[in-house]
């Protein structure tokens, strides 16, 4: 039964089916995948809808008594995630300055996901340093020196310390992204509405839900500005907070632009014109950069993928022929 278990999955038919199986499989999938992603925009859209709540209730908890209890703008941790913390100093071992600042650009804000990050951090070398010592020591058949096996322990602990912090920085460079892709569209929508003569907040709402299925990213950003410039005292600060929470030079300039309209009332419309125009050459100039480094990019790849099938299908016929000839293999 086992030999023909094994002649089955050694018959270069059945491994052609399989192939071919798995082939029409993941395709289906690739084309079954956008149908089936849940609305994301939305459920974003209700979270800034909270944060903005949130903002209102701080505002006016700090208008009415500077003794009272303000509500907070960020989501509060959970007793035991911030105990834990807290008890082995984890934010002073483990954070600095530039850590809250990094969790806001990749879309986490407030004390519970700084937390969560601080706890990773810490507990993920070593959950990885024990993984790696078993499997070492125990699980696999590995004939190296003791002291070897701890050095790659050592090292996937160590591989583990940084990982959050790679995914953090991973999950910044696609918001970013995102973001620089479509913040030339909302510049341009952001203009129509400041010369039809709508507000600063309103044309940033505006904004917010025309650019929504663009970028999310964004969207949500502008919906966050939007709360700050209705219940922040200070206006400038809004614009400031929108420039750290994307770290663009694009998204900078607006708000330097923004701001300085704000204090000497100069007029923002060709402003907004010129930085539109600006974003886009930048955003054209990058896709020209893409285009130009693609052939390099390719050569690789068609020399070992392309290439062979086409020699492959040009001397074919003529290897077959000549070998029923008996040129070529014959006895």
């Amino acid at each position: 039964m086992f030999d023909q278990i094994a002649n089955l999955f050694t018959n270069p038919t059945t491994l052609l089916a399989i192939l071919a199986a798995v082939a029409v499989a993941a395709t289906v999938i690739t084309l079954a995948m956008p149908l089936l992603a849940p609305d994301r925009l939305q459920k974003r859209m209700r979270s800034v809808a909270i944060e903005r709540d949130r903002i209102r209730l701080r505002e006016r908890a700090r208008l009415a008594s500077d003794q009272q209890k303000r509500a907070s703008l960020r989501n509060e941790p959970a007793r035991n995630l911030r105990r834990i913390v807290e008890s082995f100093n984890l934010r002073k071992a483990l954070a600095d300055d530039n850590t809250v600042a990094r969790l806001r650009m990749a879309g986490f804000r407030g004390q519970a996901p700084l937390f969560v990050f601080l706890l990773v951090r810490a507990v993920l070398p070593l959950v990885l340093f024990v993984v790696a010592v078993v499997y070492l020591f125990f699980v696999g058949d590995y004939d190296q020196p003791t002291y070897f096996k701890f050095f790659m322990a050592i090292l996937v602990a160590y591989a583990g310390f940084y990982a959050p912090v790679l995914y953090v920085r991973n999950t910044i460079q696609k918001r970013q992204q995102s973001i620089k892709k479509a913040w030339p569209d909302a510049l341009d929508l952001l203009l129509i509405c400041v010369e039809s003569g709508m507000s600063a907040e309103a044309a940033f709402r505006k904004v917010s839900e025309e650019i929504g299925a663009q970028s999310m990213e964004l969207a949500e950003e502008l919906m966050l500005t939007t709360a700050e410039l209705s219940y922040l005292p200070d206006r400038r600060q809004a614009y400031e907070n929108l420039s750290a929470r994307t770290g663009l030079d694009g998204v900078k300039a607006v708000m330097l632009a923004l701001t300085q309209a704000e204090k000497y009332g100069t007029p923002l419309g060709q402003s907004l014109r010129v930085m539109a125009q600006e974003n886009r050459d930048i955003r054209m100039n990058e896709a020209e950069k893409k285009a130009a480094a693609l052939p390099p990019k390719l050569t690789v790849p068609m020399i070992l993928f392309f290439l062979p099938v086409l020699f492959g299908v040009i001397l074919g016929p003529s290897v077959i022929q000549l070998m029923r000839q008996g040129i070529i293999g014959g006895g």
